[in-house]
């Protein structure tokens, strides 16, 4: 990424992270152009712990998402990772979130009853898994 493109970014998250009622962020885009690099760029320079779940090297963190009730989801994840999930000093990453459509339909979940938490979700070709996927999604 380009450094004045790799900023303007960065400031599109920090505006993101700092609303008071934040919903969900996806961030869409092809393979390799450096949305999880984005994303790991952005925890660091907020020094915020990052909960990063890959759906496609790690497919058994699927199990966590068999629940829509995101304080089930966060203690699975918690369990599967090891890492312990602070909701003001953690940012919860789901990458190639395509992979898993039960994840997608949490999101929902985690804006309705924990906008606390930052989740941010990253994927390609997410249009095809959206199609394919049954789903409400709050629109706003």
């Amino acid at each position: 990424m380009e450094a004045p493109l790799l900023r303007h970014e960065l400031k599109h998250l920090e505006t993101w992270y700092e609303r008071k009622n934040r919903k969900p962020l996806i961030i869409r885009g092809a393979r390799q152009v450096g949305k999880s690099t984005l994303v790991r760029q952005f925890a660091s320079q907020k020094d915020l712990r990052l909960l990063e779940i890959n759906f496609e090297r790690n497919p058994e963190f699927r199990q966590a998402f068999t629940t829509n009730n995101p304080d089930q989801i966060l203690s699975t994840l918690q369990l599967l990772t090891n890492v312990e999930f602070a909701p003001s000093h953690t940012l919860l990453f789901l990458d190639e979130i395509q992979a898993a459509p039960e994840a997608i339909t949490a999101l929902r979940y985690f804006y309705e009853e924990r906008p606390d938490i930052s989740v941010l979700a990253a994927g390609s070709l997410l249009e095809f898994t959206l199609a394919n996927t049954q789903f409400s999604m709050p629109v706003g």
